[in-house]
């Protein structure tokens, strides 16, 4: 059905308001910010140089001592920082400051996964209408890079990790597009293929073994791409101080258990869902949102702000860097590794007011998690926080040699989830780690994947 819109003269744009535009042009601080702008560009002009060189990039609690990591042309930021929080505990415990994980290890499980997880959607919602909103956000969404914590602590339980020497990157990995592109046909066209099975009364087990079908592609595809996962391999290593180590061969779940140690299963992830409908205090989760079936539920802990903060500024004056995901494309500088509340002064340069709240951003759309990154360092004056160090996983190039310096008005802003202990929880937070979460709807910005 065709709807016809009735348009009154006031709603089309025609000459005279064209003319009155041209006409309000004529301003001296217009031709001067378009003057900067069309030279300088719109980031280089609204740069506020006053927080630039006011913002001081020490702290008075630092973790790190290592080199960054790179994900290049991937999306992987959630595994990078992930994995950074795991390897933290496993140097100290193999006595080697740089030690790096495997990032295309959980990487190939994630997909292959993923793919699964894909599959079994497809077939539980084949009764729904190919149109319908659910089923095309599904086939809308398959096989990207981007990932939530609980998502990495599925894969992580279930296959273990390795390091890098045991499975390192590969062109596809450092740059996934394409590898992901060819997923997407094959996972998209197997799915309309078995939604088709459903329709004709195909029995459970034809259905599963056309699943296994497809599954033996992606996995090919993966190997031909990423090399194949080691289900085991021989550990040898030469610590800082130059003594050999050698334990033989271990599995990746081996590994896990006795270098990183941390109980993944005693962590929960505490967000700022700012939606005034959303209480403090209340478990959240998200429809349809996993990598691994059967694995670690999707649970969030809606906090206030300040909680947030004081929980994880204890974790790291403790000890014990921070996963956090957040909107990096708001009032962020890369070059100088900078992310700073009204850093850049675009409402000014354009002479337009472009304020908007976080309640008015996340339900307009206009900003939702998409990176994570490790908090390594905070400064603290008289026990609150002012600024934080994070590591990020672009490289050693941008900030300072990758590591980025986050002021606490930045946070309250763009902030929306950091993982902490749950022995780190104060009381009144702790039933919401076993209530039934309030479910989110598979479309919901709380579902956004870093």
């Amino acid at each position: 059905m065709s709807t016809s819109r009735t348009t009154s003269s006031s709603a089309r744009v025609d000459e005279e308001l064209v003319a009155r535009l041209r006409a309000s042009s004529d301003d001296a601080a217009l031709r001067l910010a378009r003057n900067a702008v069309t030279i300088s560009g719109i980031d280089g002009s609204a740069l506020d140089r006053d927080k630039v060189v006011g913002t001081p990039t020490v702290v008075s609690d630092r973790l790190d001592d290592w080199k960054a990591t790179a994900q290049k042309k991937s999306g992987r930021c959630w595994m990078f920082s992930s994995l950074n929080l795991l390897r933290s505990h496993a140097r100290k415990d193999l006595g080697v400051k740089d030690l790096e994980l495997s990032q295309n290890f959980p990487l190939f499980w994630d997909k292959f996964e993923r793919a699964n997880f894909f599959l079994e959607d497809i077939i539980a919602t084949a009764d729904e209408s190919l149109d319908s909103r659910l089923v095309q956000f599904i086939l809308q969404e398959v096989m990207g890079d981007g990932g939530q914590w609980d998502m990495a602590v599925s894969l992580y339980l279930t296959h273990g990790v390795v390091p890098k020497q045991a499975m390192p990157e590969t062109e596809a990995s450092s740059n996934t597009r394409r590898m992901n592109t060819q997923l997407q046909v094959l996972l998209r066209r197997s799915g309309l293929e078995l939604r088709d099975l459903v329709a004709s009364a195909a029995s459970a087990e034809d259905l599963s073994d056309a699943k296994e079908k497809v599954l033996a592609q992606v996995w090919r595809i993966l190997v031909i791409s990423l090399g194949e996962p080691p289900a085991s391999f021989e550990w040898e290593w030469r610590d800082d101080e130059g003594g050999f180590h050698r334990e033989g061969v271990l599995t990746p779940q081996e590994f896990l258990a006795r270098h990183v140690d941390m109980d993944l299963t005693r962590y929960v992830c505490l967000v700022d869902d700012p939606r005034h409908e959303h209480a403090k205090g209340r478990a959240l989760s998200v429809e349809h949102l996993g990598n691994v079936v059967g694995g670690r539920e999707i649970r969030y802990i809606n906090t206030d702000m300040d909680v947030i903060k004081s929980i994880a500024a204890q974790t790291l004056v403790g000890g014990e860097p921070v996963w956090f995901g957040a909107d990096v494309s708001k009032q962020a500088d890369r070059d100088s590794g900078l992310l700073v509340e009204d850093l850049h002064d675009y409402s000014g340069l354009f002479g337009v007011d472009l304020a908007t709240t976080k309640e008015q951003r996340v339900i307009s759309g206009e900003s939702a998690m998409n990176h994570a990154m490790l908090f390594t360092g905070v400064d603290l004056l008289d026990g609150k926080p002012r600024r934080w160090r994070v590591e990020n996983s672009w490289g050693e190039e941008p900030g300072d040699q990758g590591f980025f310096t986050m002021d606490d008005a930045w946070f309250s802003e763009y902030v929306f989830e950091v993982v902490v202990s749950i022995d780190s929880l104060p009381v009144d937070l702790r039933p919401a780690l076993t209530e039934a979460p309030l479910s989110l709807p598979a479309w919901d910005p709380m579902g956004t994947l870093a």
